[in-house]
């Protein structure tokens, strides 16, 4: 039997700014795991984040995390500033830095494991083109080089596919999957789509009113719980093997 141990536990956690945003909250994220956090624009999926990465503290209550945890966090690629003339292993090396120190230049073997992460997200040919020039896809692959760089024990994701055709929104989620599972990496990732989490997490958590509910994922997605969570009918269904909810 597999023991999965905690690396980051809520507990009766109230976390907000000035007020709650979500009150007593008690989730486990534990190594391996791939927890979708969901919930519709301004439910606190944002705020439930910042406080697992440690840069919210909670208003009462307890977050902890292991000692020694890593993150690796890939945020909306909207909020990237553009306006630096950088290259895409540029960019890339930003995640170095913890490893490489403050005011030191990267070392080769630095440039070498940047651009081993590029290779991993299938963009290694891109390493010296402008980031500003790439298409919305590969943008989303050097933030997640970037995140690699980092050599994290946790991969977080802030909304990875947002504003994605449906072909390019499955290869990120693959990629994701994929380095998951090759690199031991437990993962969050927050999306307002649930369709997009279904097929990868193995827990899902809900957030809204306040409270954060988590399930594993098949039993999260019974259209009966669904139905209910939503206050709406909610229908899903398979076709080829993959899920999908409406």
């Amino acid at each position: 039997m597999t023991i999965h141990h905690p690396l980051i536990t809520f507990s009766h956690a109230d976390l907000g700014y000035r007020r709650p945003v979500l009150r007593d909250v008690n989730v486990t994220v534990s190594e391996g795991d791939f927890l979708g956090i969901v919930g519709p624009n301004g439910s606190g999926k944002t705020t439930l984040l910042r406080a697992a990465l440690g840069t919210l503290q909670p208003l009462s209550g307890t977050v902890t995390r292991r000692n020694g945890i890593r993150f690796g966090y890939v945020p909306q690629r909207q909020v990237v500033d553009e306006m630096f003339p950088l290259s895409v292993l540029d960019i890339v090396l930003m995640g170095r830095y913890r490893h490489i120190g403050l005011c030191r230049r990267p070392s080769r073997a630095d440039r070498d494991y940047a651009l081993a992460c590029l290779d991993n997200v299938g963009i290694a040919d891109l390493a010296q083109r402008a980031y500003q020039e790439l298409s919305g896809g590969q943008k989303q692959r050097a933030l997640l080089a970037r995140a690699l760089a980092a050599q994290p024990t946790v991969l977080v994701l802030d909304e990875p596919t947002t504003d994605m055709d449906i072909p390019s929104e499955r290869s990120i989620m693959e990629l994701v999957s994929r380095l998951s599972s090759e690199r031991h990496l437990t993962v969050l990732i927050v999306s307002h789509l649930l369709h997009v989490i279904v097929n990868y997490a193995n827990r899902i958590a809900f957030v809204g009113e306040g409270q954060v509910i988590v399930q594993d994922t098949a039993e999260a997605i019974r259209p009966e719980n669904l139905s209910r969570l939503y206050g709406i009918e909610v229908f899903v269904g398979e076709i080829e093997g993959r899920k999908f909810v409406l």
